[in-house]
Parts: C-alpha cells; structure tokens; sequence
C-alpha cells in the first residue's frame, strides 16, 4: 500500500516491506503510547496517584541513557534480527505491564517496552539508512513514521476502547497479542541482510566527535522535553476538568491521531526539500503559541481540545522531519547515531515526566503548558543553530 508513495528511483526492497514494518511499527507503538492517556487509570490499578505512576514513566524515560549502548549491540546485529527481538520485547514488556501490581513492576514494564522498541526502531533505521541515500531518506522515514500517529490513532484507540469495556491490564493485552503477531511476520517474511547491506561490507565506522552530535542531542532532549510535558498530563486534566471517561479518552487519542498522521505525511513529502533541520524548527515554532493558547484557556474545553491538537500535530512534524538526521550523524554507523539522538529524547521526556506531572498536581494544566512552550522555544535555537552549521558545512 505504503509502496506507491515511493518511485522508481527508490530500492525494490524498500518498496516492497515499508508496508509491513510500518505495520510493525505502529504495534510497537500502540503498546509504548497507550500509557500516558490513561495513567490516572493506571495508577490507581497499581496503588497509588498520578504523581507515584509519573515516576514510574520518568524511571522508563531515563533507560533511554542505555540507547547508545544498543546502538553499539544492533550495529552488530542482522538488521531483521534487531527489528524481530525487538518487537518481541515489546511484547514481553506489554505483558509485565499488564500484570503489574505497583508502581516498580509498571516501571520495569516500561523499561523493557522502551528498550525493546528502541532496539526495532534502530533496526529499522539502520535498514533504511543501508538502501536509501541521506538525500532521498526523510521520505521513507516520514512514511515509517505514520505509524507513531497510527499508533495513537488505530492502536492507543483501540486498546482504549477495550479498556473501556474491560480494564486497561486486557487493553495491554491485546497490545501484546499485535506486536507479537508481527514480530513472527517481520522475522519471516524480511530478506536477511545480503550482498552490500552485511555488516562485513558496511562502510567503516567513524569515531563520534561531540561537536557534530551535540546540537542534535540537545534538540532532541527540548523537542522531546516539550511534548512529553503535555503527553503525560492532558489524559489527567481532561479527567480531572471536564470528566473524560476511558471511551471518551479513547475518542480524543483517535482524533489527535488524525492530527499526528496529517503531520506525518507532510514531513514526509516536505523535509527532504525544505531542509530537515528547517522543518523541525517549524514544529517547534507551532508549539510555542498552541502551548500559550493551552495555559491561557485551560478552564474552557472549547479552547483547550484545539490548542493541545495544533501543540501535538506540531511536534509529530518537527519529530518526523528531524529522525533522519540521527541516522547522518555518525558516518558509517546510522544506529549509534539514532541512539544517541532517542537517548537525549527520552532524557528529556524523563525530565518532564516527573516536572510535568508534579506541576499539573501543585497548579493545574496552565503550568505543564508552559513548560511545554519554554522547552519548544529552545527546539527552535537548537534546530536553527544545526541549520546554519549545515549550510556553512556546504
């Protein structure tokens, strides 16, 4: 399906599978994403409040410190070996979760969902990075990445929905029954790495130099900082203010997917010519005043909904724009590019988990809002810094 948006003058190869991973990407996101809308649910399930589960979410985020680490493991690893454990561990960590019965166990869940998506989305990366040239990529990984909308927009849905007729520990079950399925399908159905694409044959592996990676890590720890501000807090505040049940959550993660999906196919037919750095630093200029709008008119619903779905579909264009030049920022080694770029984010997003959550429980929604928008702010230094350093490279 996903195959037409690219032409002939992209790999046969890339054509042919970016439907599946995309599929198995979206079922990895589902179970990673379905926590922050219903983490009020959660912690009373788990025996304590908003603020014990959001350390619990921060504890998960700061395993993102171990990215680097499974950069350096994938990078020696059959690119399908890396993208079927990890779906698999995905899986693995959906079911702790669903079985957990404090805040520890939820945090050990979560850590061993974020790692083993982690490890998938390196994988897939570093097959993308391998076929398609830097010029041509941020189409192909705008396409992959719908499946972060999709996973809101199908997957957090849909398990919602259950969880509205059940209890969100079945909602993580069925989660774990998806990304399960389509480890077995990636695994199967994927060509193992051949010819130019093995590891014996990949170009040589350049030493990380810190001027080159720290613009982009420290774009990526607000950028991230930014959104998580708002991810881990409006499922509360529209429980908390307008008496948003699980159905009613579930309807708002559908439509704040159609947001994230429109933004993702934008990217994904936009960065490569208007500069990805460019793009990213776009998202973040959106954020700032649909945060402002979000802390200003936090007691009305009718301002609220709109200004948190600009604020989200803005920072699914500038992530999506920006994934690509993790996979460049390391010559010969796409993957510890990748990683060191999802270890400042989740850095970042483990920063304002517990921020955030702690803000929204002294002062209300106004406070995490902005929070979000000062952190936006710094995206836009951060991405415009790592523009001009680009054009003066060329």
């Amino acid at each position: 399906m996903l195959r037409r948006a690219l032409d002939d003058s992209f790999p046969e190869d890339v054509r042919h599978h970016v439907t599946t991973l995309t599929m198995a990407r979206t079922a990895a996101n589902a179970c990673f994403r379905f926590a922050p809308p219903f983490l009020a649910t959660i912690a009373h399930g788990n025996g304590t409040d908003l603020a014990g589960i959001g350390v619990a979410v921060a504890v998960s985020e700061l395993s993102g410190l171990l990215s680097p680490f499974n950069g350096e493991l994938v990078e020696r690893m059959h690119r399908r070996t890396a993208m079927a454990l990890g779906l698999a561990g995905v899986g693995l960590g959906t079911v702790l979760a669903a079985s957990s019965v404090n805040p520890l166990m939820f945090a050990v869940a979560l850590v061993i969902i974020s790692q083993s998506k982690v490890m998938f989305d390196l994988g897939l990366g570093a097959w993308t990075s391998d076929r398609v040239p830097f010029a041509q990529r941020g189409r192909v990984m705008g396409l992959t990445e719908i499946s972060w909308a999709l996973g809101l927009l199908i997957g957090v849905s849909t398990m919602g929905l259950v969880t509205a007729f059940s209890n969100w520990r079945t909602g993580y079950a069925v989660g774990a029954v998806g990304v399960v399925a389509l480890s077995a399908i990636v695994a199967r159905t994927l060509p193992a790495d051949s010819g130019a694409h093995t590891a014996a044959d990949r170009p040589a592996r350049s030493p990380i130099r810190v001027a080159d990676v720290a613009p982009m890590m420290v774009a990526t720890f607000c950028l991230m900082g930014a959104s998580q501000a708002l991810f881990v807090t409006f499922g509360s505040y529209l429980e908390d203010t307008f008496g948003f049940t699980p159905a009613t959550l579930s309807a708002m993660a559908f439509a704040l997917g159609f947001g994230e999906l429109f933004s993702s196919i934008l990217s994904s037919r936009n960065a490569d010519r208007w500069g990805k750095e460019r793009s990213a630093a776009i998202g973040g200029a959106l954020m700032v005043p649909a945060a402002l709008a979000l802390a200003l008119g936090h007691a009305h619903l009718w301002a609220a909904l709109p200004a948190l779905a600009v604020a989200i579909a803005a920072f699914e264009f500038a992530v999506v724009s920006a994934m690509p030049l993790g996979t460049a920022a390391i010559a010969g080694s796409p993957a510890r590019g990748m990683a060191l770029m999802l270890g400042a984010g989740t850095t970042g997003r483990a920063l304002c988990s517990i921020t955030a959550t702690r803000l929204y429980d002294a002062h209300g929604m106004a406070a995490p809002a902005l929070l979000c928008a000062g952190f936006a702010l710094c995206t836009i230094v951060a991405y415009g810094q790592m523009h001009r350093r680009r054009v003066a490279r060329s």
